[in-house]
C-alpha cells in the first residue's frame, strides 16, 4: 500500500474512532456488556475458523525462525480461544467504571461537588505477537467507555483480524458503533509512525511488546504513553525461606510460561539460604531445561554456566534465568533498584518483619511475597483481563484494566450560588 493510502487510511480510522468515543461515552451499561456477552458468544461458535487463522501466522512465524518463546506467545488452540472468550464474559459480568462516584463532599459555600470517573476517550494500542490482545483490548476499552485503534503485530496479522471481526459483530448485535473497536489493516510500518503522532485523534497510546517496540514508541510518540518497558523480574529467597515454598514458587515462575512478562528473569538468594535451599532450587532449575547463567558461589552448582555482567538487569523470555548470592536482604533491594524495570518482584520468606520492608521499599508496580510471579496479570487480578502492564508512575500503574482506563471529572452543583 503505498505511504498516501497509509496516511489517508490512518486519518479516516482516526476520525472514525472520535466519533465513536463520542457516543461510547454515554452508551448503557447494559449494551456495552451485551456486546461483550455476545463477541464471546462469536468467538466459542467460531473458534475452528479463529485456529485456522492462527495457523497461517504460524507458519509464517516458524518460517520467519521466531524463538520458541515467541512462538508459545502466538499459538491459539480451541482451549486458547476459550480462554479468549472466558475473559470477555469477565469484563462484561465487571461493574461498569463509568458515571462512578468516586468522591462527594460539599463546601462552607453551599456548593456539592463530585468527583466522578470518565471515559479517557480513544485509546491506541499497538502490540506485537499475542493476538489475545486484540480482544483483552477492545474488552476492556469498550468496557471502560473508549473507543480503540487496536494495531497488532505482523506476526499475528490472520489471528487478530478473526478476533476482531467477532468483536465487531458483538458491537453491531448490541446497537453500538462499529467503529468502537478498529483494527489497522495494514502491516506497513509506516500505520505505527502515524498513530504515534495522532494527538487530535488519540488520547493515549499503550504499547505491549519488547524492549525495542516500546522504547521506540517511547522516543517517538507525541501522544502520552502508558508505558511497559520490559518485565525484567526478580525473586528473593530469603534466610528464612521454607525449602518446599521455594522450589515450587520457583519452578512455577521461571518454567510455567517462559515468554510472558511475569516470568521470572533473576533469582537472588541470601548467602545463609544457599546450601540450605538455593543450591536445592538451581539444581531443580537445570532439571527442568533451564539455563541458569550464576554468580560465582552459585557457580559451583552442576549444570550452571558463569554469569557475566550483562545478565543482570536482563529479560530473557526464554528458559534461561540469572542466578545470584546476597549478603542481605539490603543487598538484594539495592540490587533490584539497580537493574530492575519495576514491573514484578518477590521475595520469599518466613519472617514477617523481612517480607514488610520488602513490600515497602520495593517500588515496583507489583511487589510480592511468597507467590508466583507468575501471577502478574491482569485476570489473576480479577480484572477480567488487561491492556498490559504498565511500569512507569502516573496514573495507571501494574495491570491495566477497565477502572485504569477511565479519567475523571468534576460535577459542581450549586442553587444561585456566587462567590463573595
Amino acid at each position: 500500500m503505498a505511504e498516501i493510502d497509509i496516511a489517508e487510511t490512518m486519518a479516516a480510522i482516526g476520525r472514525r474512532a472520535r466519533a465513536a468515543a463520542t457516543e461510547l461515552a454515554t452508551a448503557a451499561p447494559e449494551q456495552k456488556r451485551d456486546a461483550l456477552e455476545h463477541a464471546a458468544d462469536r468467538l466459542d461458535a467460531r473458534a475452528a475458523e479463529v485456529v485456522a487463522a492462527n495457523g497461517r501466522d504460524m507458519e509464517t512465524a516458524r518460517e520467519k525462525g521466531l524463538t520458541r518463546a515467541m512462538l508459545d506467545r502466538l499459538m491459539l488452540d480451541e482451549d486458547r480461544v476459550a480462554g479468549i472468550a472466558a475473559s470477555l464474559r469477565a469484563v462484561a459480568a465487571q461493574d461498569d467504571p463509568v458515571g462512578r462516584v468516586i468522591k462527594r463532599w460539599e463546601r462552607p459555600s453551599g456548593l456539592t461537588i463530585e468527583r466522578v470517573s470518565t471515559p479517557i476517550g480513544v485509546i491506541g494500542v499497538i502490540y506485537e505477537s499475542r493476538p489475545n490482545v486484540t480482544a483483552d483490548a477492545g474488552a476492556l476499552c469498550l468496557k471502560s467507555g473508549n473507543a480503540v485503534i487496536l494495531r497488532g503485530g505482523s506476526e499475528s496479522f490472520h489471528s487478530s483480524a478473526a478476533i476482531h471481526e467477532c468483536l465487531v459483530e458483538g458491537l453491531e448485535q448490541a446497537g453500538l458503533p462499529r467503529d468502537a473497536i478498529q483494527l489497522v489493516p495494514v502491516r506497513d510500518r509506516d500505520a505505527v509512525s502515524r498513530m504515534l503522532q495522532m494527538t487530535e485523534d488519540i488520547d493515549v497510546i499503550v504499547p505491549r511488546g519488547g524492549k525495542g517496540l516500546v522504547g521506540l514508541i517511547q522516543r517517538e510518540a507525541r501522544v502520552p504513553v502508558f508505558a511497559h518497558l520490559e518485565g525484567i523480574v526478580h525473586i528473593y529467597i530469603d534466610a528464612s525461606a521454607d525449602p518446599e515454598t521455594a522450589l515450587k514458587v520457583v519452578l512455577n515462575a521461571k518454567t510455567r510460561r517462559t515468554g510472558i512478562c511475569g516470568a521470572a528473569e533473576c533469582l537472588l538468594i541470601h548467602e545463609d539460604a544457599v546450601d540450605t535451599v538455593g543450591q536445592g532450587v538451581i539444581r531443580a532449575l537445570v532439571d527442568a531445561g533451564v539455563e541458569v547463567r550464576a554468580g560465582s558461589r552459585l557457580a559451583a552448582v552442576d549444570g550452571t554456566v558463569a554469569a557475566s555482567e550483562e545478565d543482570w538487569g536482563r529479560e530473557y523470555l526464554d528458559s534461561v534465568i540469572a542466578a545470584k548470592a546476597v549478603p542481605d536482604l539490603d543487598a538484594a533491594i539495592a540490587h533490584i533498584r539497580r537493574y530492575g524495570s519495576s514491573h514484578t518482584e518477590c521475595i520469599l520468606t518466613e519472617d514477617e518483619a523481612a517480607a514488610e520492608r520488602f513490600l515497602n521499599e520495593v517500588d515496583s508496580a507489583i511487589v510480592m511475597v511468597n507467590a508466583s510471579t507468575q501471577f502478574a496479570d491482569g485476570g489473576e487480578f480479577g480484572m477480567g483481563a488487561e491492556i498490559g502492564i504498565a511500569t512507569g508512575r502516573l496514573h495507571a500503574r501494574g495491570p491495566v484494566g477497565a477502572d485504569q482506563l477511565t479519567s475523571f471529572k468534576y460535577k459542581v452543583r450549586g442553587a444561585g450560588t456566587i462567590r463573595e
